[in-house]
């Protein structure tokens, strides 16, 4: 008996869009993917300027937003995971953005 080895390649991003309430990826396979904003609270609560502010890395199998300190990788979209930030994490991240925010003004 044989067996026929094949290397699974990482499936890569070429383009990403964020809507008020929608990531959406474009993979260079085709694909697309459309997950919640829900999903990733950092986008959720960002401004449209700091969710249009992302970068590719990896070679495409992931997205950075460095405005808002959030990496997603392709892996975890296609696996359907959304973000493990922890409610305490993610309150004092918002706490840091209010008094970034404030200073501004």
């Amino acid at each position: 008996m044989s067996t026929l080895a094949t290397e699974i390649k990482p499936a890569r991003a070429d383009d990403v869009k964020v809507t008020d309430d929608a990531l959406i990826v474009m993979l260079e396979d085709g694909r697309t993917l459309i997950v919640p904003l829900a999903w990733y609270p950092r986008l959720l609560y960002g401004t449209e300027e700091e969710r249009q502010n992302w970068r590719l890395i990896g070679k495409g199998e992931g997205i950075h937003w460095a405005d808002l300190d959030e990496d997603i990788s392709i892996e975890h979209l296609l696996a359907g995971i959304p973000s493990g930030e922890s409610q305490k994490s993610l309150q004092q991240w918002l706490e840091t953005r209010k008094q970034d925010l404030q200073k501004q003004r």
